[in-house]
């Protein structure tokens, strides 16, 4: 047991060892600072700007930037298309895979695009090494799409008062080749050392313990895994994602698994700090961040080392934990830390079948995904905070009777009102869409696997999953039908979308406005007190819209265990 925690502890300590320099490298890339990869991608980004015609010296204001991000995504949308829905004959299909169904390639086209990759298919045989490739591509730049947008409100706030906030293209583009694609490669060879697949041949023959022969998928598995960690997309190569052999052979690829999901997300809240030359300022963020995620890790954790209490009144021993639905190579307090980490950073791979966790196990994983600001995707947890940060602002000016100012900018009525709108539509997305799948059940529930309060759980796990952009699942929840991925890909394209357009949208309007120098007056937003601030706004949103429904579901599959 101190074995299983003190891996656990390594896990968190290393990846913010790692992070706090490597944020000051990733602000760096971004100020167009000199780094030690320069050499390297910059004859790669200047071919690129060449052949595309982009002058990454051209500086766009907050609305050029989303046009900029809409259209190119839509451009995604249409190529993912026309591949996952004609697999069948072309190149790269050794196994003979089938197209996808129209609705189908929408919801896995959709989930791909949002760095969701909520998959309503089993990798190995629902996609060819094609499919699986050009699902890798969107991992890139769909990560690279969250970062380049949360760039935007790094800059708005550098500027004493600017319209000017760097060009889209050049932050995808640096997000991609001084970030991702480093970090990805460096992974991708650890694992091959590990003995994880990367071949483009097909099926391999095994012998089984039992002496039989059986065919198992390979594939591009090497260069698939660290992109679906390092960019927080989780979408499995394998159907069983991260709890795969192939996939995470042993104990030590999953450390390295975790120090990738986790690292850019912690790493880009000191990033912030430094880009914007308040260094307090992204401490005091990390620390808001931080704690709510120990809140949420720790308890998980614990429950799922204790086993569960029906098995026990049987006389079972449960002194490894609740192993039910984990992967004995990892064990229970490293499967319990992974749930929570996926889940709050949107990630959204498992080690793990959540489906099986303890019913409180399983809140708290869906609290993260509510929640969704605990350090969050990359890029995403900025832009996701940054929300509660305005609310903070607004509601702290009030108590002290002053005029809302952040950073110098007064907060009105037109960023007050994106702010709500942003903070609102989450809860409004996850709640309507259960409330449909459980008022017709011809169409929703009737999918379920397991009857009564778990069922439920599996429904509003489903859609919170979808509007967190992270799709993690309470896989008893049969979801490859035209309702599940029809509506399931709205949430995502809503879910997705509007988090990216209000930030930006306010951070573009602030920058806007007349600096106002800081007087004995200002609210410091750069201390413990305007922390506990914010972490009190996110608790009571969160409990007002989320509380009835959790009631219903994990909450009440608790207490009728006793």
């Amino acid at each position: 047991m101190n074995t299983e925690i003190l891996g656990v502890v390594a896990m968190f300590v290393i990846t913010l060892l790692l992070a706090i320099p490597f944020g000051k490298y990733i602000s760096k890339v971004y100020t167009g600072e000199k780094t030690f990869l320069d050499p390297v991608f910059k004859p790669v980004e200047r071919f690129f700007y060449k052949i595309s015609g982009i002058d990454p010296d051209h500086e766009m204001n907050w609305k050029q930037h989303l046009i900029a991000l809409l259209t190119i995504n839509f451009l995604w949308f249409f190529i993912s298309m026309l591949v996952l829905m004609n697999m069948s004959w072309l190149p790269l299909n050794p196994d003979g895979n089938p197209d996808m169904s129209p609705d189908l390639a929408f919801n896995t086209t959709i989930s791909f695009l949002v760095n969701c990759n909520l998959q309503h298919y089993s990798g190995e045989t629902g996609l060819s090494y094609l499919g699986q490739i050009w699902l890798m591509f969107l991992q890139f730049v769909s990560a690279a799409t969250g970062m380049a947008a949360s760039i935007v409100i790094f800059k708005a706030f550098r500027e004493k008062s600017t319209e000017k906030l760097g060009n889209f293209y050049d932050y995808l583009l640096k997000s991609t080749t001084r970030i991702l694609l480093p970090l990805s490669l460096l992974m991708g060879a650890v694992m091959v050392f590990q003995g994880m697949p990367m071949t483009f041949s097909g099926k391999d023959k095994m012998i089984t313990l039992e002496g039989k022969s059986v065919e198992v998928s390979t594939g591009p598995v090497a260069a698939f895994v660290p992109i679906k960690h390092i960019g927080t997309n989780g979408g499995g190569y394998f159907g069983a994602n991260g709890a795969h052999p192939l996939e995470n052979p042993n104990y030590f690829t999953n450390m390295v698994e975790m120090f990738a999901q986790f690292i850019i997300p912690m790493a880009m809240v000191f990033a912030f700090g430094h880009f914007i030359r308040r260094k307090k300022f992204g401490y005091m963020i990390f620390g808001v961040m931080t704690v709510g995620f120990l809140l949420l890790a720790v308890p998980t954790v614990v429950m799922e080392m204790n086993g569960n209490p029906a098995i026990s009144q049987m006389g079972i021993d449960q002194s490894m934990g609740a192993m039910e639905g984990k992967e004995v190579r990892f064990g229970a307090a490293a499967s319990g830390f992974w749930s929570i980490v996926t889940t709050v950073i949107s990630t959204g791979s498992i080690n793990s079948m959540h489906d099986s966790a303890m019913p409180l196990s399983g809140m708290t994983q869906m609290l993260a995904m509510m929640v969704n600001a605990f350090y969050g995707g990359d890029g995403a947890g900025i832009l996701n905070i940054f929300i509660y940060i305005i609310l903070a602002v607004f509601i702290s000016g009030l108590m002290v009777g002053r005029t809302p100012e952040f950073m110098g900018k007064k907060i009105e009525a037109r960023e007050m009102k994106i702010a709500m709108i942003v903070a609102l539509f989450h809860p409004f997305l996850i709640l309507v869409g259960t409330a449909i799948a459980t008022y017709f059940p011809e169409v929703g529930t009737s999918t379920l696997n397991n009857p009564g309060f778990h069922g439920f759980s599996e429904v509003l796990y489903e859609y919170t999953s979808s509007a967190a952009n992270n799709g993690s699942g309470f896989e008893g929840l049969g979801d490859n039908n035209l309702f599940w991925n029809i509506s399931t890909g709205i949430v995502l394209l809503l879910g997705r979308f509007l988090p990216i357009i209000g930030p930006v949208a306010i951070a573009g309007l602030l920058a806007q406005k007349k600096y106002i120098p800081e007087g004995e007056g200002t609210l410091k937003t750069d201390t413990s007190t305007f922390g506990l601030m914010t972490f009190a706004v996110i608790a009571i949103i969160a409990a007002l819209s989320f509380f009835p429904a959790l009631a219903l579901g994990p909450i009440a599959e608790y207490f009728s265990m006793k």
